[in-house]
Parts: structure tokens; sequence; C-alpha cells
């Protein structure tokens, strides 16, 4: 086995996979798993090809900054990059990314600055706008740009186009490619019109992206919003070279989900949302043939950025991605059942400091306190902060010492309107199905079903 001196040496070469386990109807479908670039995703192979070529020009000076606007992928590129160079990053991204993706990043070095994701371009806090303006502003940078970056499309048509053609033999009928910056379709439409031109490209957009409405219309109207990070635009990247697409797909933040945790399920291959939106697309496509092809797309990136969001069953019932069967009773406006094992509780002999930890771990400011099933007891930050006063000795205290005895407790049967008075005084409703804890109800929670009913 060979042996490498720079991760930047094992980018790049990822393996090709052919799905078995899920329905591609007469096709044969291959997955590239560019989620074994060490960054985790294709967008390594962007940021490696970009840089040389800043230095190869004279653009990015020794010890310089690097400035990129960059919905996650193309940041840790980037970061992975700049560490082994010695460049500092600032990097621009949207306040929708996940924070797995926002740890990873500061854990490379670099500098994340959060914007608004609710604007488009134009808007002095969209992304792409904000991050053009650090690099006026900041002496000795360089606005890496990946939108207008002629390397980006370069880093497919030199090597992931190549390398797919090889490991398929050349035997290529359609490739399902998304856009974010365009470079990976501008780049293999380049390769394979001169070498393989019968192939065709498929575009797969999540729903709400202006993309497919132009490759269907040759015009589009204003974009809507989505949660699949890191595909979809607002506009139409110029190096996507969009009029080669032959047909679209919109996909939805459900089917996406869905479609990568089904992926993770039945073939074992953890990867994330934009995998998720190619994935459905391509499944799509393979299902409409009536002729058998070959079709190729990609695991862009690693689900392990996604396991607090795509793969939180919590955090999926939140944004009405999943739901449980309605009951019709206030047993539906918990969000974490203790019969699912996922209300975080303490027992009455467990320590503040314990208690501390599991709001840490969890990220909640209250826990219930159980003894023999029921609920004795409720304790949150504010009875801590009151309890230890400072004295960090009362750390090693029961619980018991600090919670709230008095708790609101309502049957399931209750009337949604029960639930006002308690949260008028600040407390959260403890839910019971006769004796026998349910769960907690917050503001929070109510707030959720609300708008779920809402986008119903």
């Amino acid at each position: 086995m060979a042996i490498y001196h720079s991760v930047t040496e094992l980018i790049g070469r990822t393996p090709l996979i052919q799905l078995h386990k899920l329905d591609t109807g007469l096709c044969s479908l291959f997955l590239k798993l560019e989620n074994q670039n060490p960054g985790g995703s294709i967008k390594d192979r962007v940021a490696l090809s970009m840089v040389n070529e800043a230095e190869r020009k004279g653009l990015l000076a020794p010890g310089g900054t690097i400035i990129e606007a960059t919905a996650g992928n193309t940041g840790l590129g980037l970061a992975l990059i700049a560490a082994q160079k010695g460049y500092a990053l600032v990097l621009v991204v949207p306040d929708k990314m996940s924070r797995e993706k926002i740890f990873h990043l500061r854990a490379l070095g670099a500098q994340v600055v959060l914007t608004r994701s609710d604007v488009n371009k134009g808007h002095p806090a969209y992304y792409q706008d904000y991050a053009q303006r650090l690099a006026q502003e900041i002496p000795g940078s360089f606005y890496i740009d990946q939108f207008n970056n002629e390397a980006n499309p370069l880093a497919h048509s030199t090597s992931t186009a190549p390398e797919l053609f090889e490991q398929l033999e050349g035997k290529i009928d359609a490739i399902v490619v998304g856009v974010g910056s365009g470079g990976t379709l501008g780049g293999l439409q380049a390769w394979f019109a001169e070498h393989s031109p019968h192939t065709e490209f498929v575009l797969a957009d999540p729903a709400g992206s202006v993309l497919a409405d132009q490759v269907e219309s040759g015009r589009h109207q204003d974009a809507g919003s989505w949660l699949v990070e890191g595909i979809g635009e607002d506009f139409i990247p110029p190096l996507a070279h969009i009029e080669g697409v032959q047909q679209a797909y919109r996909v939805t933040d459900r089917e996406a989900f869905t479609t990568a945790r089904e992926l993770l399920k039945t073939e074992g291959i953890l990867a994330g949302s934009s995998s998720g939106t190619l994935l459905a697309a391509a499944l799509r496509y393979c299902q409409a043939q009536t002729t058998p092809k070959r079709v190729v797309t990609f695991a862009c990136d690693s689900g392990n950025k996604y396991l607090s969001k795509m793969f939180n069953d919590d955090w999926m019932r939140q944004q009405g991605l999943i739901s449980r069967p309605q009951t019709g009773d206030l047993s539906d406006y918990i969000a974490l059942r203790h019969d699912e094992g996922a209300t975080v509780t303490a027992a009455p002999d467990d320590s503040l400091a314990t208690v501390l930890a599991r709001m840490r771990l969890y990220d909640i400011s209250q826990l219930p306190v159980l003894e023999n099933g029921q609920v004795v007891g409720i304790v949150d930050e504010w009875d801590l902060v009151s309890h230890i006063a400072g004295d960090g000795e009362r750390f090693a205290l029961p619980v018991t010492e600090a919670m709230t005895r008095h708790v609101e407790v309502l049957d399931k049967h209750a009337s949604e309107s029960a639930l006002k008075p308690i949260f008028d005084r600040g407390l959260v409703a403890v839910i019971n199905d006769r004796d026998r804890f349910l769960g907690l109800i917050t503001r929070s929670d109510v707030l959720t079903v609300w708008r779920n009913r809402l986008q119903q």
C-alpha cells in the first residue's frame, strides 16, 4: 500500500459503488463516494484546484488570507488546504448551516462569520455580497469566489470526469447532479461533451430553487426556501452551463432527507442532505426509464455533518418532516416522549453537577425528576443558579435540594386551553396518561405544532 505525505494527496480517486437495495427500475445506479475525500466532500477537489491556481497566477501571497462565501463544504475543503499551506481563512456562511460543519470549520482554524439565510443576492447580508465586501476591507486578502472561479469546474474536468469514465469503462448513459456553485455540472459537461457526448445530464434541484425552472422554461421566478444544504440557488450560476441539462427534478426537503436516511438503512452509506436530493432524483429518473441505462450520481458529502439535523428524529419532527400518528389529545404536543426513551430525566439522588452535565449535553434547560416512574419535581437552570449561588461545592448536592416540587400535571385528555395558564406562570406542563408519565410540553413545543399545522 502507498504511503502518503499530506492529506491533500488523498483528495480524489474516490470509490464507486453500485446500489442494489433501492428500487432502480431497469437501470443500474452507481454512487460515487465523494464523502470519502479527507475533508468529507466533493468540494475538497474544488478547494485544492482553486488554491493551486491562485498560487500559480500570483493572486495568493504566502501567509495571505483567503475569503470565501460558502454553504459549508467548500469552506471545509478550503480550511483543510489553508491549514496545510499556512493561509488564514475567513468564511461567510448562511445561518442555516449545521452545527457540525461550523464546529469542524473552527477546529481547522477558520474564522466563521454567520450571516442571514433569508435574504437574496443583492442584499448586504447575502453571504456572497458579504464575503466580497470583506475582501475589499481586509488587506492582503483574496476572495476565492467559487461561483465565478474557472478553477472550480477545472477540478471536475481534470479529475472527477475521467475517474468516472475509467471506473465504468466508458459506459455512462446519464449523470444526475446538483448545482450550488455550478462547478460540478460545468466541469463534467465540458469533459463528457468531448469524450462521451451521448451521456445525458439530469439536474436534481431542491424545491424552491430556481434552477429547475430555468431548465424547463428558460426563465425563473423568485426563489423560495429549502433546508437542504449546499445545492439550489436563487440565481443561475454562470459556471453551471445549465443549458446543457436535458431534464430536471424538483426534490422536497422531506423527500431528500427521507432518501438519505433510507440510503443509510439499506446500503449502509452515511451521506448528507444534498446527496439525498441527488439520490431521490436519480431514483425517479431510473424508475421512469423503459430501457436499461447506467446512471451515476454522487454522495456529495458525509452525513456525519447532519447528525443533529437530518438524522435526528426530534429535529425532523420540529421541522414537520416526519410525524407520529396523531391521537387528538395533548400527547400530540410532546416533542420528547418518555415512552420512546426521548425524555432526559434526573433521579432524586443525582447530583446537581450531573443535572448540569445533562442539560449541556442535550441542549435543554429543564429536566423532570422521576421516582418510581412518577414526576416528583422539575429542575431548571434558574433552580441551579438560585441554589448554587456561586458556591461550587454545592454541585455535589442531590437534585432534591434544588428542584421545584410543585409541578403542573395535566391528563392527556385535557384541552389545549389548559396549557396557557401554566405557561403564563413561566412553567412547563407535565402530561400523564392516568398515572403514567408521557412527557413535558413547553411553549416551544406548542409553537412547533402550530407552525407545522400551517405548513400542512
